[in-house]
């Protein structure tokens, strides 16, 4: 079988389905006209990614508006957000090369999703011949749409938390009840709350602890069985070939993170400088019983953000010098962050003289998947799994 591999969901979206996008928001073509041509990058990364050996694929997120905002608006710009929102709402992060990305404002209740993850998997899924795993935003993360200082008027925050953790726990079970194999669960925002960014008001708030507990209200409702096959994905970004927490200590974070009852993690771990002291803090906290579950710690081996491909003989010294600190029963193999997290996104560091952009990011993305995959066998034979 061997060490298990994982992609983290989003892979860059071709240039012909960024202008796909930017020409909806325009009013050039209807929605509809965008789903064809969503449907057609879906279709094309499917099937490149198959070609890569990987054994559970994902179609790219090629349909999101970004890992955040895909249950409340078809595009970044605004175009098709749910009528009770508003454009004008919270800062979500100030990347390293200063842009910044914001979050709608929710301005009356209920709070429902307009489009589920399932959605998009079932749209997917008949394009695939292999099992295929659906990523999902956490709660933690969809929380900072209500004002964070102001109660809206009829609509209590707890009223409000409560239509979220349905809404959450009902994007997860469908994604199940559509056919993926593993659901995992975006907590980007994890790592971000700790950076006390003078910038950004939410951030030097202390929410780490409400974040874990909103989300284990969520993964909670699953039994052990179905928590085997749930996941935690955190990074510090990867926006625009750009992090946003980089800077933030993970010895901050992991304690706290394996707190929540999934099965498994995706952690970011090759764009660190210290790697093993991540590898050394995953085997401490990662815990054999989360209430039922022996968490499984897939590490980051490949950096989204650095065009340069990782060869396989990389990736195999990664796994293998991760496996001394981490129970090579509970250790898997993933990407650090997903490649293109939003939908409009050129890669500017993507290029090798003139060839550049989304398309060769995309092509570059492949590559690297392909090198884990066979830097995962390498280190399986090695390891005896």
């Amino acid at each position: 079988m061997g060490i298990p591999l994982e992609v983290v969901g989003s892979l860059p979206r071709p240039i012909k389905l960024q202008s796909a996008f930017m020409d909806y928001d325009a009013g050039k073509i209807t929605f509809a006209q965008l789903q064809e041509v969503q449907d057609e990058a879906c279709k094309e990364s499917i099937q490149r990614m198959e070609k890569t050996g990987h054994p559970i694929i994902t179609d790219g997120e090629q349909r999101s508006s970004s890992f955040a905002t895909y249950p409340i608006t078809h595009s970044l710009a605004g175009t098709g957000l749910v009528a009770n929102l508003s454009s004008d709402g919270q800062l979500l992060a100030v990347f390293e090369d200063g842009h910044r990305r914001y979050l709608p404002r929710l301005v009356s209740g209920p709070f429902r999703y307009q489009t589920y993850a399932s959605d998009y998997l079932k749209r997917s899924l008949p394009m695939s011949t292999r099992p295929m795993k659906q990523a999902v935003i956490a709660p933690s993360m969809l929380c900072l749409l209500y004002p964070l200082d102001k109660e809206i008027q009829g609509y209590s925050r707890e009223q409000f938390e409560h239509d979220l953790l349905n809404e959450c726990e009902k994007d997860i079970r469908q994604c199940f009840e559509a056919g993926a194999t593993r659901v995992s669960i975006d907590f980007t925002e994890g790592r971000l709350s700790l950076k006390r960014d003078p910038r950004n008001p939410w951030t030097g708030r202390n929410m780490l602890d409400k974040f874990i507990a909103l989300n284990n209200r969520v993964i909670d409702r699953f039994s052990p069985e179905m928590r085997k096959n749930i996941g935690v994905h955190t990074c510090p970004g990867a926006d625009c070939d750009s992090p946003h927490s980089r800077d933030v200590d993970y010895a901050e974070l992991l304690p706290s993170l394996f707190k929540m009852n999934a099965g498994y993690f995706l952690i970011q771990a090759s764009s660190e400088k210290d790697k093993d002291k991540v590898y050394r803090l995953c085997g401490q906290h990662a815990r054999s019983d989360a209430n039922g579950v022996a968490q499984v710690c897939f590490i980051g081996v490949i950096n989204p953000v650095d065009p340069r491909v990782e060869t396989p003989e990389e990736v195999c010294d990664a796994i293998l010098r991760a496996a001394k600190y981490i129970p090579k029963e509970r250790l898997g193999v993933t990407d650090d962050c997903g490649f293109s997290p939003f939908s409009i996104d050129m890669k500017p560091k993507h290029h090798v003289g003139p060839i550049c952009g989304p398309d060769f990011a995309r092509h570059l993305a492949f590559e690297k998947i392909k090198a884990r995959v066979q830097g995962a066998e390498l280190a399986s034979q090695i390891l005896g799994i």
